[in-house]
């Protein structure tokens, strides 16, 4: 009943994280963590790990398709909100097949998400569905 993507983390590890300076905590003081960002230019910052070369987010604690999860779950930026994973909603995501294919893993189907209930998907510890509420 686990979500998928907390066996994942390949985006997390093969695509850049460059968002609005205002998402980080200097803006509101619940944004990204600005220690864990680099300047990307005057107006981007990016997560520091995805800026060039060998991508892996400061934030991702995982084993890539073993286990994963973000540290800063309910502060990440609104590009990692934004990307779902493969027929998470009924559709196909060529980002997350695109990384999952960089690290050696197969594309999630259908068949991927017949045993993850919504309810259990939205409470997982360090995992809801992109702009999701939090359920009660």
């Amino acid at each position: 009943m686990m979500h998928p993507c907390l066996s994942c983390g390949a985006c997390c590890a093969h695509f850049r994280v460059a968002f609005h300076w205002l998402e980080t905590e200097q803006a509101d003081g619940t944004g990204v963590p600005t220690e864990l960002t680099e300047t990307l230019d005057p107006h981007r910052l990016v997560m520091k790990g995805t800026r060039n070369g060998a991508v892996r987010c400061v934030a991702l604690a995982a084993d890539i398709g073993q286990h994963a999860r973000c540290t800063i779950y309910d502060q990440r930026p609104s590009v990692c909100r934004d990307v779902a994973a493969s027929w998470e909603f009924g559709q196909p995501s060529p980002q997350c097949d695109r990384a999952r294919s960089a690290h050696g893993l197969a594309p999630l189907t259908e068949r991927d998400w017949a045993h993850v209930q919504p309810a259990v998907a939205a409470n997982e510890p360090g995992l809801r569905p992109p702009n999701a509420p939090v359920a009660a």
